[in-house]
């Protein structure tokens, strides 16, 4: 589909026609995926917000103005959508304790790194998982939407709902935060050990 073909596609959609909404949502879906991923850091999650965000818009396409542009549109729903999730989550943990982090690791026969490398490197993630739990929902996003999807200023501050001074203050906060959380990894001599509480 190309930029031409998207204003009549979105009509058609509007209309209820299943098969142009399949080929807007085809066309950002992978996108979608990847800003869920990043707020959320789980794949299931991740899945689960798309899955939900696509529903949301499917079912207020009709006040989906045409003049905007719909993957803006769609990722302020992603967005949404991970945050409510993240939300839910940290109230959940404030009641239970978490889980201990299990890093994913799938590396090929040839190019496996050794067991110290593979706990150094489940170390770092931890930490760095630990240090984006520790931001705010908003401060997620928008340092997600900056760092990892490439977004401007402008265009976090449209995606989030927030003017353009609130969206440069979160992501100054959320890099702030994670400068102060993730110092002792920048200074720490190779490999990193595991903190002992």
């Amino acid at each position: 589909m190309t930029a031409s073909d998207v204003p009549a596609v979105l009509t058609r959609a509007r209309q209820g026609d299943s098969e142009a909404f399949r080929m807007l949502v085809e066309s950002h879906s992978r996108s979608a995926f990847r800003l869920a991923f990043k707020m959320t850091g789980n794949e299931q999650d991740a899945e689960d917000v798309v899955q939900e965000s696509l529903l949301k818009a499917y079912r207020h396409l009709g006040r989906f103005e045409t003049r905007a542009d719909f993957g803006t549109w769609l990722y302020r729903i992603v967005a949404n959508c991970a945050v409510d999730m993240i939300r839910s989550r940290q109230a959940r943990q404030k009641h239970t304790l978490t889980e201990p982090f299990e890093p994913a690791t799938s590396a090929h026969a040839s190019d496996q790194p050794g067991p110290d490398r593979l706990t150094a490197s489940a170390e770092v993630q931890r930490r760095v998982a630990a240090a984006l739990d520790g931001l705010s929902p908003l401060e997620r996003a928008a340092f997600a939407l900056r760092h990892y999807e490439g977004h401007s200023i402008d265009e976090i501050g449209r995606t989030l709902g927030l003017g353009t001074s609130a969206a440069k203050q979160a992501v100054f906060r959320a890099v702030k935060k994670l400068r102060v959380d993730l110092e002792e990894l920048r200074t720490a001599p190779w490999p990193i050990t595991p903190k002992t509480n």
